[in-house]
């Protein structure tokens, strides 16, 4: 898929009419046609019928929710202006409202991602794409990334901070799990924990937080202390939804970055299987009036 500055993506045959309209963004009332045909309440943050923006590898499309699955808290969406062999199901995480500030995400990705050779061809665009890894989430790990964008937007709640374990801790644990694993100490796992503590503290403060985080981090790293040191497992799950997009801004081989998707889904498992151990943030509201498990 590719993109225009609009959002709704055109390629010759691929294409279809596009709709421009960001006014009418509801179709349906706050109840649910799922695939049996029952009427269910609406929990989650999208409806059935309204027009969002969402994520597709690098770029932010224009999309319409088609199907809503309540309970695993996942969409069936259209994409705007093309074919409908490109609908799919995504999870919160790929979606966003359609407003001013999240319009202007999408134009400043567009622009981030022009070709800085204007005479680059089409077929060079996708072999460059073709780089993008896939990184699985298990669903039982994307569950925290849809509990906490409710505690977040819905619930007014912030992670309590400082974390334990933190992103730190959690990391270095890995590393002990690798090399027990092993058998001995591994050159490739360590580069990957210094790499992965590397993204995070870096990622934390410009893509992985929402905006009512701000203020919370500027006050927990006012002594210049790491974000890995302060924040936990949800956050750093949060780098896995990015880090696609962060590692086709890098320099490196296919072929290392092959080796590298392997080892990061062999965190993602390794998080997988602690996560008994590793999510347990308490909540609280900004001012730390209020706080829950």
């Amino acid at each position: 898929m590719r993109s225009s500055n609009s959002g709704s993506a055109t390629d010759d045959d691929e294409s279809a009419t596009i709709s421009d309209e960001y006014d009418a963004t509801m179709e349906t009332d706050t109840d649910v046609v799922s695939k049996d045909g029952a009427v269910e309440s609406l929990s989650t943050p999208f409806r059935q019928g309204e027009k969002v923006l969402a994520y597709h590898n690098l770029r932010i499309y224009e999309a319409k929710v088609l199907e809503v699955d309540s309970k695993e808290k996942r969409y069936y969406i259209h994409y705007l202006g093309w074919k409908q062999k490109w609908d799919e199901w995504v999870g919160i995480d790929r979606l966003m409202n359609i407003n001013n500030e999240n319009l202007q995400k999408q134009k400043a990705l567009e622009n981030e991602l022009k070709p800085k050779n204007p005479n680059m061809t089409k077929g060079m665009k996708r072999k460059t794409m073709s780089k993008l890894i896939d990184i699985h989430i298990p669903s039982s790990l994307k569950k925290h990334l849809v509990n906490y964008s409710e505690y977040i937007t819905h619930m007014g709640k912030l992670v309590k901070l400082p974390c334990s374990p933190n992103v730190d801790d959690i990391l270095k644990l890995y590393l002990e799990h690798r090399s027990n694993k092993d058998g001995r100490e591994s050159d490739t796992a360590g580069e990957v924990v210094s790499g992965l503590r590397c993204y995070f503290d870096k990622a934390l403060p410009a893509m992985l937080l929402y905006k009512t985080e701000s203020q919370q981090y500027q006050q927990a790293t006012a002594n210049q202390i790491s974000p890995s040191k302060i924040y936990g497992a949800e956050h750093l799950l949060r780098l896995f939804v990015k880090l696609p997009e962060i590692l086709f801004h890098a320099n490196i081989e296919e072929e290392t970055l092959r080796e590298l998707q392997h080892n990061l889904q062999d965190f993602l498992k390794f998080l997988q299987k602690k996560q008994s151990l590793f999510f347990l943030s308490s909540y609280e509201t900004p001012d730390g009036s209020c706080t829950i498990e």
